[in-house]
């Protein structure tokens, strides 16, 4: 460990003991092999689909492991980004509340600005660490760079990965240069990106299981994330990395269904693999796999039965697909109704492993341990917001409001998941009670930064988008090349 991440792991021992939180979690014994707490491990895709898991939907190639962790645990059919862009759902991820409430969460995506996530503010690695757990996380973490963000700032004893929002899978370059690093220091490996980071994630269970303390392991891959390359595209690595266009890794010139198809069933095969992992430890009955995407389906997702895409507040911006198993847990197998959202995994992992959380710490994500036993979805507004376009949005039951630039909705995305259907007019009561909620919820995050940027497609990158003019797809400061 660094000397900045031995010092955040201090930091987070003392803010959990001023809240006279038990070391070791609430009623769980630390005697030599007694602990008998789960581990963790949180498996993040990267602009994947809704549709884009043969278990979800997806008819043009399958995903067998995927398929068999879900066939053995619970498939989650109303799960929710609390972004439809990365490094804003990764914020809430990791303080289990609204990314709206820190200004990194308010790049839309993080893109070359020295804002991160703050060294020692209270995460889910952080908590975990502070409760005896060994932690690291493998991949790609796009919550800052050095000298003031690192995720070894930020409660994780351990990184492998890739810092920036996306990296060519072979050249492991963005646009100043290379990206891959071992903890704060760059290096070079050889190899398919979704490849490494799957054997490290299995090298690094297999350093944690040689102790007896439990572990909770984030593995976030990049995949399927532009540049659209499959495992055995170096040649198109090659095209990109001497092109003259400092854009050319968007790869708006490139990628296909089959590609596509190449990068997620490799993502299912290295998942596939640390599953085995996992078997052979004798460690499958009482680890816990989630599995899930950071933001909706980009340009070949297949976001069905839902319109619109990553950087939409549209379903198939923030409807993700989302697996948990749980062996030793007695969890509930099948599918599962109760909308979840990326903040609510921080208290519920909390509760499953038995931890108190900070006396003095607010979440807005739910402990959802009980609710999805019983598959009882709790009262609560879900919302959304977006800065380019304007766009805002709140779930009630099967309620949604939803604005896009000056045009108000009202869906019922339960008979009508496509949001084609609008019925402010019909109903208007439950369209006036959801307008006036967001407006209230608002008052109370931050507001937007001039400079921050939020992004999304336009008529010139994107064909089915035609109607809108590059001045108007972006807000803020992109300034990529810094990164």
């Amino acid at each position: 460990m660094s000397r900045r991440g031995a010092l955040a792991a201090a930091g987070a021992s003392a803010v959990l003991s001023a809240c006279d939180i038990s070391p070791f979690g609430a009623g769980s014994s630390r005697a030599s092999g007694s602990d008998t707490r789960p581990n963790i491990i949180f498996i993040l895709a990267d602009d994947l689909g809704y549709s884009d898991l043969s278990c979800f939907g997806r008819r043009d190639y399958e995903t067998p492991h995927l398929d068999s962790l879900a066939s053995q645990g619970v498939r989650f059919t109303h799960a929710y980004s609390n972004s439809p862009v990365c490094s804003a759902t990764r914020t809430a991820l990791m303080a289990g509340r609204y990314q709206y409430r820190m200004p990194v969460g308010l790049e839309e995506p993080l893109a070359g600005r020295n804002v991160g996530y703050e060294a020692g503010r209270m995460s889910m690695p952080m908590a975990f660490q502070s409760a005896g757990y060994q932690t690291a996380l493998v991949g790609k973490w796009h919550l800052g760079a050095l000298p003031d963000y690192s995720p070894l700032m930020s409660g994780y004893d351990h990184f492998w990965g890739i810092k920036p929002g996306g990296i060519d899978y072979f050249t492991h370059r963005l646009f100043a240069g290379p990206e891959l690093w071992d903890g704060e220091t760059p290096v070079e490996e050889t190899g398919y990106l979704t490849d490494l980071i799957g054997l490290k994630a299995i090298e690094m269970v297999d350093r944690f299981s040689q102790s007896e303390d439990p572990f909770f392991l984030s593995l976030h891959f990049t995949a399927p994330h532009w540049p659209f390359i499959g495992p055995n595209d170096q040649a198109e690595s090659a095209r990109l990395a001497q092109s003259k266009n400092p854009m050319a890794l968007l790869h708006y010139d490139g990628g296909t269904l089959a590609t596509y198809a190449e990068m997620v069933t490799r993502l299912d095969f290295q998942v596939g693999q640390l599953l085995d992992k996992l078997d052979a430890l004798g460690l499958r009955e009482n680890t816990i796999v989630v599995f899930t995407s950071d933001n909706g389906g980009e340009r070949f997702s297949d976001n069905w039965p839902f319109s619109g895409r990553k950087t939409e507040l549209l379903e198939g911006g923030i409807r993700v697909p989302t697996i948990m198993r749980w062996p030793a847990g007695s969890m509930r197998s099948g599918d599962c109704e109760v909308p979840i959202m990326s903040m609510d995994w921080f208290p519920t992992f909390l509760a499953m492993a038995g931890i108190s959380p900070p006396a003095d710490y607010s979440f807005d994500g739910l402990d959802l341990s009980d609710s999805i036993n019983k598959a009882s979805a709790p009262e609560r507004d879900l919302y959304f917001r977006f800065n380019i376009h304007d766009q805002a949005a709140v779930r009630r039951g099967k309620w949604k409001y939803l604005k896009i630039a000056e045009n108000e909705f009202l869906f019922d995305v339960i008979a009508d998941p496509l949001e084609r259907a609008n019925l402010k007019q019909r109903e208007a009561a439950i369209f006036a009670e959801l307008k006036a909620a967001y407006a209230q919820w608002n008052e109370e995050m931050l507001p937007y930064d001039a400079d921050a940027l939020s992004g999304g497609p336009n008529g010139a990158t994107s064909a089915d988008r035609y109607g809108t003019a590059p001045a108007e797809a972006f807000k803020g400061r992109l300034n990529w090349t810094d990164q």
